[in-house]
């Protein structure tokens, strides 16, 4: 379990990295997008090490709130308002 939480780790500065370094926006929203599921995977993994479901309510608040923001992010940089 410790191992996957440690690739997760990892893979989430690798995000980070992508994100700061990206040629273009639409690698950092892909980059920001990830991090977010990579956030949620982590949350689910404290959940069961611990065994509390806190870290699992964060885990699904996180994921509905990462994806909204993929949306805003994707329509913004469509050049469309959130309101088409």
């Amino acid at each position: 379990m410790h191992t996957f939480l440690l690739l997760l780790i990892i893979g989430t500065f690798l995000c980070l990295y992508r994100v700061a370094m990206g040629p273009t926006p639409p690698d950092r929203a892909v980059g920001i997008d990830t991090i977010g599921v990579m956030v949620v995977g982590i949350c689910g993994i404290f959940g069961i090490i611990t065994g509390q479901d806190f870290y699992l309510n964060v885990a699904i608040a996180w994921a509905l709130l990462s994806f909204l923001g993929t949306l805003a992010l994707a329509k913004y940089l469509e050049g469309r308002g959130f309101d088409e």
